[in-house]
């Protein structure tokens, strides 16, 4: 499965999602990981148990197609919300947001 984003960068998105209170890049990081992992899973399936070979292979490519979709939206939201994409810190403007919400500031 090809990837955009290493595994190591979406962790970096959830963490700073769940600090800075900005949920909707962590899910999405999160559904990320979570399709990688029942892909694996499938592809081990189709490695030591041939039977049902045909419902493993639908479930493979079912998530690599939303796996590349779902890392498409990711790209988008980041490039919408102005993530430093070298660090994957957060914008100030979404910092902000969270101290106001918060802090009240």
């Amino acid at each position: 499965m090809e990837k955009k984003f290493d595994d190591e960068t979406l962790v970096r998105i959830i963490d700073a999602s769940v600090i800075y209170i900005c949920a909707c890049p962590a899910q999405v990081a999160r559904a990320i990981l979570d399709m990688r992992k029942l892909y694996l899973y499938q592809q081990d399936c189709l490695s030591n148990n041939p039977v049902n070979d045909e419902v493993h292979k639908l479930i493979a490519e079912t998530l690599r197609k939303n796996h590349a979709a779902m890392e498409e939206t990711l790209d988008q939201i980041l490039t919408i919300e102005n993530w430093d994409r070298e660090t994957m810190a957060m914008p100030e403007g979404l910092r902000e947001y969270r101290d106001k919400t918060i802090i009240g500031n």
